[in-house]
């Protein structure tokens, strides 16, 4: 059978997909693989199912082999190894007052390489640090800087809804997220309300915006002038959800409307009235 199978080396980290082989696998499962960084124990993170047909096959690896106890082992000791080079690293760090913040620090399973990852404002001279690190650890030592939402993903947290992080649980990937998104949503535009702990747009803003898009398909925006049942008037608010729109009637008063009972035909007879009395150029 063409299945695959997805697999995660890193709690929070993203999912990587490989073919299952002669394996029957369930989530939770500890396997060993083949990957650029040589042979790496992930842990199984969904079900196997069947590969989508636009997923090239030669793109993916299969799994090598079931982890042992020997794999286990070395797991944990590659874990240890990693506290032990975060706390020296942060060490360094600070005696050479240097302006970076350690974020995350990764161990290739055989101990071949260690990666150092940093959030910084701007660019630092890290290569006495290097030196410092090779010394000690005596392994090849890499430093790489990431930005402020990865930074939030390794850490983790809770954001303003109370929930834990999107990014640091099941997000494989950041996508776009703009001030638009908020605005179609009605929502307020303050970026205290709508920024994230890493301070940028929150991610959640994209869960519901295509789904807004679509229910607004029809609705007359706010500060169109309309034809009512009632008389003409200007939409003031709208409420997506419900499908209503508030609409201050030229008389004074302010009625909510079903969109549905506001036709298109009457919202264009408003529009060519207003057009209509228009001065005209001289």
């Amino acid at each position: 059978m063409d299945n695959i199978v997805g697999i995660r080396f890193r709690e929070g980290g993203k999912i990587y997909h490989f073919i299952p082989g002669h394996f029957v696998l369930k989530e939770g499962d500890e396997v060993i693989v083949k990957t650029e960084k040589g042979l790496s124990l992930g842990i199984v993170a969904t079900p196997v199912r069947k590969r989508d047909p636009n997923y090239p096959k030669d793109q993916l690896k299969e799994v090598f082999r079931l982890a042992n106890d020997n794999d286990r082992q070395q797991y944990k000791d590659c874990l240890a190894r990693e506290e032990e080079a975060h706390r020296f690293c942060q060490e360094r760090i600070e005696e050479r007052n240097l302006p970076m913040v350690l974020v995350d620090v990764e161990r290739f399973f055989d101990g071949s390489k260690i990666i150092f990852y940093f959030y910084a404002d701007g660019r630092v001279d890290f290569r006495e640090l290097v030196k410092d690190l090779v010394k000690k650890l005596h392994t090849r030592v890499e430093l790489r800087q990431i930005g402020v939402r990865n930074k939030a993903k390794m850490i983790g947290g809770v954001g303003p809804c109370g929930r834990e992080l999107c990014c640091a649980t099941f997000l494989k990937e950041f996508h776009s997220v703009s001030v638009k998104m908020a605005k179609e949503q009605n929502l307020s535009l303050n970026p205290t309300k709508i920024s994230g702990v890493c301070g940028r747009l929150m991610c959640c803003l994209k869960y519901e915006y295509t789904d807004y898009v679509e229910m607004k398909k029809g609705m007359p925006k706010v500060g169109k002038r309309i034809i009512t049942p009632e008389g003409e008037g200007k939409v003031v608010r709208q409420n997506v959800m419900e499908q209503r729109v508030a609409v201050a009637l030229d008389d004074g008063r302010e009625i909510e409307f079903g969109a549905s009972d506001l036709s298109l035909e009457q919202t264009s007879a408003a529009g060519n009235n207003q057009r209509s009395g228009d001065p005209k150029p001289t």
